[in-house]
């Protein structure tokens, strides 16, 4: 990644987002990159005061926005107490995804959070999905933890490895994770996007089957042991959907890397089913990379 860039965190003052700023923070730090915090309200238009809103809205809104700002800045110094961070605030206008859609386009990666709405349901709401769908960087997603804080999960670094070009951009992005942290890489392969416990009527050489797929796995993983040689990399295979098996793993693990597509699908289709439904569904922060 770019030393130049920065670390690029998207927040809404919810205790999601400060979750998000509190990793956003570590990485920034881990990069020696800059931390800049995003937050947007609404455009000022030439028909006024929203019907219903107040004289002061647009101030009131902007008000609230730098105090956001601010408090967010706040919780990412301490995040990182031993060090000296620079941050960099933006409070922007218009729709907070778009914003950091485009930035993205000059961003290490961008960080949002992902909690709960007042009903108690889990949301991954239309910033995140807009942001994963079409980042140009890689875009990572923090859940909400009750109890736990952020920067205290550990464990390895899990990549979903498929053969693709999508999953090649998602190995190496996992790797260079891998080496920041000084832990392991689990690189998962599930050969079938199909249910295989489901009955066959026919034979199959599990056995070939299985060598096969290491051989791919370990193809994929070829080359970047050389560039990354301090990571202890522990390979793989199952015979049934990747859904299952790596949300199994990510359950232990500090960070899930993903390629945006996989192997499958329809050509127009911008987020793979697998991603989309372990965005929904694992705990830990979730890396996609385009």
């Amino acid at each position: 990644m770019s030393a130049h860039r920065s670390v690029v965190v998207g927040v809404d003052g919810s205790k999601a987002s400060l979750q998000a700023v509190a990793w956003a923070a570590r990485e920034a730090d881990r990069r020696r990159l800059s931390l800049a915090l995003v937050t947007t309200v609404s455009v000022r238009n030439t028909f006024g005061v929203p019907i219903g809103m107040p004289a002061g809205f647009f101030e009131q809104e902007e008000s609230e926005g730098r105090e956001i700002l601010l408090d967010a800045a706040e919780y990412a110094r301490r995040a990182v107490p031993d060090r000296e961070l620079d941050i960099e605030t933006h409070l922007c206008t218009g729709s907070p995804s778009l914003e950091l859609v485009d930035r993205s386009k000059s961003a290490s990666m961008v960080v949002v959070g992902a909690g709960y709405n007042r009903f108690g349901w889990e949301r991954f709401g239309s910033v995140g999905t807009a942001l994963v769908t079409h980042t140009h960087a890689p875009a990572v997603v923090v859940r909400d933890l009750p109890h736990v804080e952020i920067n205290d999960i550990s464990g390895p670094v899990v990549v979903g490895v498929d053969g693709s070009e999508h999953s090649s951009r998602a190995i190496a992005a996992a790797f260079e994770e891998a080496a920041l942290r000084g832990t392991e890489l689990v690189a998962v392969h599930a050969w079938s996007d199909l249910d295989v416990r489901a009955p066959f009527r026919f034979r199959i050489d599990w056995d070939s089957v299985e060598n096969r797929e290491r051989a791919l796995l370990s193809e994929n993983l070829s080359g970047h042991g050389e560039q990354f040689p301090d990571v202890t990399v522990r390979p793989v295979v199952v015979l049934d959907q990747p859904s299952r098996y790596l949300a199994s793993h990510a359950a232990d693990a500090q960070l899930l890397v993903l390629g945006r597509r996989g192997r499958g699908g329809f050509p127009n289709l911008l987020l793979g089913s697998t991603t989309w439904a372990l965005l929904h569904t694992v705990t830990c922060p979730v890396m996609v990379v385009p």
